[in-house]
């Protein structure tokens, strides 16, 4: 039984989109679904269903880090048989070719956590999108003309540290920007053979300072959920 989310057997559509903010969950549930129901709210973070364009869909909160989005994201798939799960967040870009409110799609996320290895024997840092979520996305934003950028990631455990240097990992491996959950979530999906994708909005580009502002960033990341969901409706 799940000890993290609250909502019943049957409450929980068989596709999940993760912001990790659990008032950005309410924002999409509140701005984007039809009869939007809350399913869950235990420790504050919430789950919510309802429909978009008629078909059902769930959006719910991941938390911050590896850790976190790894213990939701297990529970929505073992518990509650969902399928699908498309974490919806937020990166800070390493390089200047990258600029605020750029979107991207995550083909691989490389970490130096050990999750991955300790919770499933996945051995290596880098792990792939699972399933067809990815190309539904790519697909989606070609129809809706919207230019996505299909990268590697940097999933990191650490949000502050000394050393101020991109980390080697990111620079042996392409990897433009970082956040902090996709590793997880791919490790997730890998072992129990169930489909996952990640879309970022980037929100910060950490070598000139510049960044989208607290108060922006639901109307920021409208693009980006409209996104998601119109994938939600391809699968």
């Amino acid at each position: 039984m799940s000890v993290h989310i609250a909502a019943k057997k049957g409450e929980i559509a068989p596709i999940v989109l993760m912001p990790g903010d659990p008032l950005r969950a309410k924002f999409i549930a509140d701005n984007f679904l039809e009869d939007a129901k809350l399913v869950s709210q235990t420790r504050n973070i919430f789950f919510y269903t309802g429909t978009y364009k008629g078909k059902q869909v769930t959006v719910g909160a991941s938390g911050m880090g590896v850790p976190s989005i790894g213990i939701y994201s297990y529970e929505l798939y073992t518990e509650y048989n969902v399928d699908t799960i498309i974490r919806i967040g937020t990166c800070g870009a390493y390089t200047t070719e990258l600029e605020v409110y750029d979107i991207l799609n995550v083909e691989y996320s490389f970490s130096e956590s050990t999750y991955a290895k300790f919770a499933w024997g996945i051995e290596g840092e880098a792990i792939k999108h699972q399933g067809n979520a990815f190309d539904k996305i790519n697909e989606v934003a070609q129809k809706k003309s919207l230019l996505v950028k299909n990268v590697n990631i940097h999933s990191s455990d650490i949000f502050y540290r000394k050393d101020k240097e991109i980390p080697a990992i990111a620079q042996q491996n392409n990897c433009p920007a970082v956040e902090m959950e996709s590793f997880a979530l791919y490790a997730n999906a890998q072992f129990l053979g169930k489909s996952a994708a990640t879309i970022l909005t980037v929100s910060d580009v950490i070598p000139t300072g510049e960044s989208i502002s607290a108060d922006q960033r639901e109307k920021a990341l409208k693009t980006m959920m409209s996104l998601a969901l119109d994938a939600v409706i391809a699968l």
